[in-house]
């Protein structure tokens, strides 16, 4: 299980996240969860990756990473049952337990590290 850190800020931002590359793990993500767990989600390319939050019952945070592991854009306290649709391209997209971003001061251009 990797570890997630911001390696501008030298925080750790989860100690056992969960990868995500297979077409499976992408689509079920959190759904159904009841652990507030990180997850890592691998595309081949960067793209827009709309989300949504169907199936799962609590907030979560959500950074988007460009090819080089920078952070392009951060969706803060993503409520369940609702979709997002992000403005830029992601090669990573980080799951991570509400309120990890505001606690780590993690911004955008911060590198990420796992």
């Amino acid at each position: 299980m990797p570890v997630i850190k911001n390696t501008s800020k030298k925080a750790v931002l989860s100690k056992n996240a969960k990868i995500c590359s297979s077409i499976f793990s992408k689509s079920i993500g959190l759904m159904f969860s009841k652990k507030r767990k990180s997850l890592i989600f691998v595309f081949g390319e960067e793209k827009i990756v709309p989300l949504h939050m169907l199936m799962v019952f609590y907030p979560i945070d959500v950074l988007f990473l460009n090819e080089s592991k920078e952070v392009m854009e951060i969706k803060e306290s993503f409520r369940p049952f609702s979709f997002y649709t992000p403005k830029k391209k992601a090669m990573y997209i980080i799951e991570l337990p509400s309120t990890t971003i505001k606690k780590t001061k993690t911004r955008i251009g911060d590198k990420i590290s796992f």
